[in-house]
């Protein structure tokens, strides 16, 4: 089985991304720590996605 370059990236970011948006909804979490993974999970899906968009085959 081959995985395509650009979807562990993707798919790690999606997680950290729903970690992130999980702990912004918490009342007691830390805003600005809920921010920055959430926002280090986006980086991860869009940087992933580009890899996938350029490394058609």
């Amino acid at each position: 089985m081959e995985i395509r370059e650009g979807f562990i990236p993707t798919t790690l970011g999606t997680a950290v991304t729903t970690t992130g948006y999980i702990l912004k909804k918490q009342k007691n979490a830390n805003d600005m720590l809920a921010n920055t993974i959430f926002g280090f999970g986006l980086a991860h899906v869009v940087l992933g996605t580009i890899d996938l968009i350029q490394h058609r085959r």
